[in-house]
């Protein structure tokens, strides 16, 4: 069991979490100690709160796409993601910032993963 599945079986989960990709949920698992540590909290969070989470740890992106704003003394990390039909929150993409803003380009990907997941 990885710590972003550990803690599932401990809080409240009103919402459930799926991966665009078995590829993304690993790339977020190599993050850094300390942001994956942040990662896993917010997780809780989102899974308990939902749309309800809003910054400092989530903030709207707009057009749908959410960002969780996980960091650690190593950096920031950023898990970009939507809400979907039957209480599911899906991780379209993640990446550790290395700029101030959030790349167009990282959102970009986002909203073309959001459409697939929309149109099934």
């Amino acid at each position: 069991m990885t710590i972003v599945s550990k803690f599932a079986n401990v809080i409240n989960v009103n919402y459930t979490i799926e991966y665009f990709h078995p590829r993304l949920k690993a790339e977020i698992e190599s993050w850094p100690d300390g942001i994956l540590a942040d990662y896993a909290r917010l997780m809780e969070l989102l899974m308990e709160f939902g749309p309800n989470l809003r910054m400092p740890h989530s903030r709207a992106m707009g057009g749908g796409i959410f960002e969780l704003r996980p960091h650690g003394r190593e950096g920031i990390g950023r898990a970009l993601y939507c809400f979907a039909i039957g209480r599911r929150i899906v991780i379209l993409h993640a990446f550790v910032k290395k700029t101030r803003e959030t790349p167009e380009q990282e959102l970009r990907i986002a909203r073309r993963r959001m459409k697939e997941v929309q149109n099934g």
